[in-house]
């Protein structure tokens, strides 16, 4: 475990180096370009967690909207930072969110994972625009990840403006982990930021007026087993060593207890995310009808009418009864 931090959220422990870099700075913001989910895989969440707060740019709608929920702090938008204000098409992989790409051939080549993508219009705007819309005027680091498009975002930054002390961009190309940072370093450097760490996956860069920062970067890329990870803990409700475990535990015993008192829509909710989980399609009233083991929905039914039927109201109760003190267990 690590002296300072416990807990890394982020995909190759960018937290942790960052955590050295500013080790003893109480406050901070920053801007997260190509955020992702706010707390999987993610590089700000542990300096959210710490007091920070900052721009989240992020393209996807259902991960951009849960930042409302879970960090009220950040400004988090949905939309894509470029070089100009309009709009692209984006293509959203299937599953693997974190490989969605404003690049066709990027997003193809998930395809290797199994996985397909689909392709939308999403506005664009340039970070500095961002930046001035957040309201930040200082930025401690910027962390840009956008699987190709890197170049795009950093020609849309006013560096005579906004100058972030710190920058880190994922710089190796999507798939194939080659190398991908010619294309976009010499603007870094035209603008007297110095090249300051590698971490095996991503660029650090410092800016010349926070020289006093390069002190702090580690000679190398510390081991993995330097920190608990969070993806090794997996479900928190199977997992005894995950952080949350016991809350879990509690909340699912008592979402199965209310489970005859959810109305209708919440319980279409709940299908929905269980179905999308598991990977089994669309909810429909067949999907539902066979869940419940009951016959065929009717042709003219809808889902909630056939969650509205004695056979769903006695599924959920045989459910509930094990955990709302109905059927004793113990």
């Amino acid at each position: 475990m690590g002296e300072m931090m416990h807990l890394s959220y982020a995909q190759n422990m960018e937290d942790y180096h960052l955590d050295l870099i500013f080790a003893g700075q109480d406050g901070g913001t920053y801007v997260d370009v190509g955020a992702g989910h706010p707390v999987a895989d993610n590089v700000s969440f542990y300096f959210y967690l710490k007091g920070w707060h900052g721009l989240v740019v992020e393209p996807q709608a259902a991960l951009a909207e849960l930042y409302a929920h879970v960090r009220p702090r950040d400004h988090a938008v949905s939309c894509l930072a470029g070089a100009a204000e309009g709009e692209l098409d984006f293509y959203v992989v299937d599953k693997l969110h974190g490989f969605s790409t404003t690049v066709r051939e990027h997003a193809a080549g998930a395809r290797q994972f199994g996985a397909g993508y689909q392709t939308m219009r999403k506005p664009v705007q340039p970070l500095s625009a961002l930046i001035d819309a957040a309201g930040l005027s200082r930025i401690d680091f910027l962390k840009i990840d956008v699987e190709g498009a890197e170049k795009a975002v950093l020609d849309g930054i006013d560096f005579t403006r906004h100058r972030p002390r710190l920058l880190l961009i994922e710089a190796m190309q999507p798939g194939s982990l080659a190398e991908a940072w010619t294309e976009w370093e010499p603007i870094l450097v035209a603008h007297s930021y110095q090249f300051a760490f590698f971490d095996r996956l991503n660029r650090f860069y410092v800016a010349e007026e926070a020289r006093d920062l390069l002190a702090k970067f580690p000679a190398e890329p510390v081991r993995w087993d330097k920190v608990q990870h969070l993806w090794d803990h997996g479900r928190a409700p199977l997992r005894p060593d995950h952080p949350d475990h016991q809350l879990a535990q509690v909340l699912l015993n008592g979402v199965l207890a209310e489970l005859p008192r959810l109305p209708a829509p919440l319980l279409k909710t709940l299908l929905q995310r269980g179905l999308a989980g598991l990977g089994k399609g669309d909810l429909t009233p067949a999907a539902v009808a066979g869940l419940i083991g009951s016959a065929p929905a009717p042709a003219a039914a809808d889902v909630e009418a056939v969650i509205d039927s004695d056979a769903a109201r006695a599924a959920l109760a045989r459910i509930a009864s094990a955990y709302d003190g109905g059927q004793l267990m113990d």
